[in-house]
């Protein structure tokens, strides 16, 4: 049965190690996206194609070892902050799109930095805005943009410069923004945070 829950940053996930200590769970999630970063890493070549099935992998191998929804779409509907993301019921056309419609027109090259920016904005934006996990979106849309940036030799965004400091032109209120913009595909406000953020 579907339900509706809303984010609970003190609640923890029943996971498959039984860890109640939320310090030890943060550490687990943490090695577990720095595996899947080496792994990927060391995986990735220009033929590397980026699609629903490479997001599942992202996920799976970060979250995997702690939670039997690794790698899986959420069933459940999930809200922030009064903000509900896309219905679970139609997850699976609804990535299936965006799959289609963002993922698949990706070139292999970009003529220009910008228009680098501008794509891979866009896919954040609204990878974040379908929330298409149970947990671990936010850090699985952030490492995959990461492996978008060293598939094409760049360097990886600077996402310690989006502040947790409201008084910072550059902070998490207006990153959650931006996500919020994609429900009218509207990714103008992403594209200007990534180009605060890249290293070019």
């Amino acid at each position: 049965m579907e339900y509706h829950t809303s984010y609970n940053q003190n609640e923890n996930l029943p996971n498959k190690k039984r860890l109640i200590d939320k310090e030890i769970i943060d550490r687990e999630e943490i090695e577990g996206l720095l595996k899947a970063s080496i792994i990927l890493t060391e995986k990735l070549s220009a033929h590397t194609t980026f699609n629903i099935k490479y997001i599942k992998q992202i996920h799976t191998l970060a979250f995997g070892e702690l939670y039997d929804f690794a790698g899986k779409w959420r069933n459940v509907n999930l809200s922030k902050g009064g903000f509900v993301f896309a219905a679970a019921q139609f997850l699976e056309q609804t990535m299936l799109s965006f799959e289609m419609e963002m993922l698949k027109s990706l070139p292999q090259k970009f003529v220009t930095n910008n228009e680098f920016i501008n794509e891979v904005a866009m896919i954040h934006a609204e990878f974040l805005f379908i929330h298409p996990f149970r947990e671990g979106n936010g850090r699985t849309a952030r490492l995959l943009a990461d492996l978008m940036y060293r598939k094409h030799n760049f360097k990886t965004p600077r996402w310690e410069m989006i502040s947790k400091d409201i008084n910072q032109p550059l902070n998490f209120e207006l990153y959650i923004r931006a996500v919020q913009q994609a429900a009218n595909q509207d990714y103008t406000l992403m594209q200007q945070i990534f180009r605060e953020i890249s290293q070019f």
